[in-house]
């Protein structure tokens, strides 16, 4: 529950819209809901500004399902991360009012319209074999209500693809880059733009890689002053670190 929502039912209590069990009832699962397998936190729409993201890796179809049944009685919004085909496919045949976002691994239930706020996040992908993780963050950073553009395959190997697209990089107001290899991405772009960065090492690379190891501290030794660096393949972490710079209210 939001805090508009909360106000919003507390009016509708003071003018008899809704009658004082029913909102006993709603406030009931405040702040949290014990379901068994999980302890819902629905008090961190009043803690945060967002509710609840769903970390899909490791739990069952069942268990998910579980949750997100639980999850939508409260009318918020929800976001799934890391899931597979099996588990998204199945999410969405349970909830076909959600979208399962096979590159990014999501699923989203929009119950509630998303307010965009503050500037734009840019997300800049190195290479298209970084895309999942660019997805995850484009998306987690929408569901946030961000505005979002995305830029595909400019990394280092060709340069010039990056410096075409400097209008977008001067009118973002945060950056997010993600590259795998040497990680060597945002460093040039730390070095062009005035606005946060935010790091996103991928495990994609050859043995050297060291699944992204390379790139994550090729990133943490970062020329470029100001870089900020979250881990490996976690673009849901670098789009909330976003989101937090960003939001204006």
């Amino acid at each position: 529950m939001t805090a508009e929502q909360l106000k919003e039912l507390l009016q509708q209590i003071q003018q008899g819209e809704t009658s004082i069990e029913a909102g006993v009832e709603l406030l009931s699962r405040l702040p949290f809901e014990d379901i068994g397998i999980a302890q819902l936190d629905h008090h961190r729409s009043l803690r945060q500004g967002v509710p609840e993201v769903v970390f899909g890796g490791g739990k069952s179809i069942e268990q998910l399902q579980t949750i997100l049944t639980a999850m939508a009685r409260t009318g918020a919004n929800i976001l799934v991360t890391r899931l597979d085909i099996d588990k998204g496919t199945a999410l969405q045949n349970r909830f076909p009012e959600g979208e399962f976002d096979t590159d990014a691994g999501t699923f989203c239930l929009v119950q509630q319209r998303i307010r965009q706020s503050g500037g734009k996040v840019l997300i800049v992908c190195a290479g298209t074999s970084d895309l999942r993780v660019a997805r995850e963050a484009a998306i987690t950073a929408k569901m946030l209500g961000n505005p979002v553009e995305e830029l595909v395959d400019v990394g280092v190997a060709g340069i010039h693809r990056l410096l075409a697209k400097g209008d977008k990089l001067r009118e973002a107001a945060v950056i997010i880059v993600i590259a795998g290899m040497e990680g060597a991405l945002p460093s040039v772009i730390g070095g062009l733009v005035s606005v946060p960065v935010i790091a996103v090492p991928t495990s994609v690379g050859y043995g050297a890689a060291f699944g992204g190891i390379a790139a994550l501290l090729g990133m943490l030794n970062s020329c470029a002053s100001g870089v900020t660096v979250v881990n490996i393949d976690n673009g849901f972490g670098a789009a909330f670190a976003a989101n937090r710079i960003n939001r204006k209210d």
